[in-house]
């Protein structure tokens, strides 16, 4: 018996790094996963014969989050293969991308995850939990600066962290909770490569600050902890390096 054996899960941005960790590590304790992937159908679908293989469940799903219907078919996904929804991981964030528009970061980070949550509290019960997804880098942005080319990102995913808390006491009132997980730059993430790029060194200085950086493998069983964590609504938990953002 798994410790996730009654669980629906959806993860968005699961078709590979993080996403894709967080979906395995989740089947591989029982949970039932929608893998979603916007536009890379193949990957999506090797993390799903990955989980199959190893016993587990899951279905790949295409939604853009930042379209009106992406949330409803993940939910609808969730329901229609596995039999309902209790578990709901905010991963998915972007906005260092080019040609998809100057307000997609806000689109992405802030709409698209709130019209998530708003989409899944329609099927979720009581006991059921969301987990956000974030960076320190965004966390604590309104207190320490941040790189120039992450600064949009960041603030936009602040913008989303601080909407889906103003949606804690609806979720209250539904006896769902809702946690935060806030990790340091993660070794060999898409972001971390872009923003190395931008600003090279930026990762070995990151590494010096924080004494080492997590692995993505290693940050994806942090935030799959935190779905039965017993800790209380609202609660952030925070991953590696935090200690320089709160000095």
């Amino acid at each position: 018996m798994g410790a996730l054996d009654s669980t629906t899960a959806i993860v968005t941005g699961s078709s590979r790094g993080i996403g894709a960790e967080v979906a395995r590590l989740l089947a591989e304790q029982g949970a039932a996963v929608v893998v979603n992937y916007r536009q890379k159908a193949p990957r999506a679908k090797k993390v799903v014969s990955g989980i199959e293989a190893a016993g587990g469940r899951a279905v790949a799903v295409g939604a853009d989050l930042t379209s009106p219907d992406g949330a409803q078919a993940l939910v609808d996904a969730a329901v229609q293969n596995f039999g309902g929804l209790n578990l709901l991981v905010l991963n998915a964030s972007g906005g260092m991308e080019t040609g998809l528009g100057e307000d997609y970061a806000l689109k992405l980070n802030r709409d698209a995850q709130v019209g998530m949550l708003q989409a899944a509290l329609e099927v979720m019960p009581v006991g059921s939990r969301v987990v956000f997804v974030t960076s320190h880098q965004a966390h604590f942005i309104n207190s320490v600066a941040t790189m120039d080319a992450y600064e949009p990102v960041a603030r936009s995913k602040r913008a989303g962290e601080d909407a889906l808390r103003d949606l804690i006491p609806a979720l209250t009132e539904r006896g769902i909770s809702f946690v935060v997980v806030s990790g340091d730059m993660i070794e060999g993430t898409v972001t971390a490569t872009l923003l190395d790029r931008a600003a090279p060194g930026a990762i070995e200085a990151r590494r010096q600050e924080a004494g080492r950086l997590y692995s993505v493998e290693e940050f994806a069983a942090e935030i799959v902890a935190m779905a039965t964590a017993d800790v209380p609504t609202g609660h952030t938990e925070y991953v590696g390096g935090a200690e320089h953002f709160t000095r």
